[in-house]
């Protein structure tokens, strides 16, 4: 009988951590049930009285809204309207006359006639118009640098100078100016296997922008000319000024940026697994951010954000829409009394004057 030689016998470990699998499993069936076990401490009303300065109400009843902060513990909601004109004007009206000390409206940018040569003082004239029904604030969507077009087909410029009346305006008139620039770096990558939020693309493939002929961070820094060059306007920085992925580049910014604050809406999937370094720049830059949500109120969605800010619970779920923004979880923060204060509350009250 011939002995076997170490070279004819499979090495059973390396067999072991060499094994690979293919599945016919769908992606979008696999749903983990994670066997952690870990402690759970549900935060039914947040520490103090919260303003949500970021969120969407437009499709809501007011009363329905109100019943769900009066359950949470949020005090005020300022409703991001996205209708223009009339209709701007109209839900502004609706929302202040159903609770005016619980609720505040930031206007939507209305690229209307964007082509004439006075457009900028014809949207001063509206901006006027929305401060006469309550406006709080207005907004510039991403649109502008990713999908509005000039006369000559080009990408219209964040920084075009056109626009410097406009900004101008917004800082004699007291109206901080809400820039959602960009969005999430994934959204600028190919849409394929390893795109870390395929699935959100794969439900939203209009929101992939990697066929543009501009770069995110090009449209960052366009974004932050813009507020240098108007240091007497207050600029609010959407979705963490869409730099969540990358705290430390935020953190440039606030530095060169004084008149720049920021809100956390819709980035507690990118805060919540980097919960270190996450809350280290919370406490460095407590004064400049702002609670939001961007996401339709519910009960257990506020929740969500409370744990997170407050707690210092591990690996749990993130609030999030239904295609949700990546197959991951979060950790909390457990962030002290002083910062969520701020971060709760009275950094908001610094820009909603007819609250103080």
């Amino acid at each position: 009988m011939k002995a076997s030689s170490s070279e004819d016998t499979p090495d059973k470990f390396v067999d072991m951590v060499s094994a690979t699998a293919e599945v016919d499993l769908r992606l979008s069936d696999f749903h983990p049930r994670s066997s952690l076990n870990s402690k759970v401490h549900t935060v039914e009303r947040a520490r103090f009285p919260v303003i949500d300065y970021h969120n969407h109400l437009d499709s809501m009843d007011p009363q329905d809204v109100l019943s769900i902060m009066d359950q949470c513990g949020v005090e005020h909601v300022v409703n991001i309207t996205m209708q223009v004109g009339q209709k701007a004007l109209d839900m502004m009206d609706r929302y202040h006359a159903a609770a005016p000390a619980r609720f505040s409206t930031i206007g939507w940018m209305d690229w209307t006639g964007v082509e004439r040569s006075d457009f900028a003082q014809v949207t001063v004239d509206r901006l006027q118009r929305m401060i006469d029904h309550g406006a709080c604030g207005i907004k510039f969507w991403k649109d502008l640098g990713l999908t509005l077009h000039d006369t000559d087909g080009t990408l219209l410029r964040i920084d075009d100078d056109r626009f410097s009346p406009i900004f101008e305006a917004c800082g004699n008139l007291g109206l901080p100016v809400m820039f959602h620039t960009s969005d999430p770096t994934a959204f600028f990558a190919p849409i394929d296997a390893e795109n870390e939020r395929y699935e959100e693309l794969a439900a939203h493939p209009d929101w992939g922008f990697h066929q543009l002929p501009v770069t995110k961070r090009d449209l960052l820094e366009q974004r932050n000319r813009v507020i240098a060059r108007h240091p007497s306007t207050t600029f609010v920085g959407a979705h963490c000024a869409e730099s969540g992925e990358d705290l430390a580049y935020l953190a440039e910014q606030l530095d060169a940026l004084p008149n720049l604050q920021i809100d956390i809406s819709a980035r507690t999937p990118e805060l919540g697994r980097q919960p270190y370094t996450a809350r280290a720049f919370f406490l460095k830059y407590a004064d400049r951010i702002l609670f939001g949500t961007d996401l339709l109120p519910e009960v257990e969605m506020y929740r969500l954000y409370f744990r997170f800010l407050e707690t210092a619970d591990e690996y749990f779920e993130y609030p999030s829409h239904a295609s949700r923004q990546g197959r991951w979880n979060i950790y909390g923060m457990f962030l002290p009394e002083d910062v969520l204060l701020k971060v709760y509350r009275e950094n908001a009250l610094r820009l909603l004057p007819r609250l103080q």
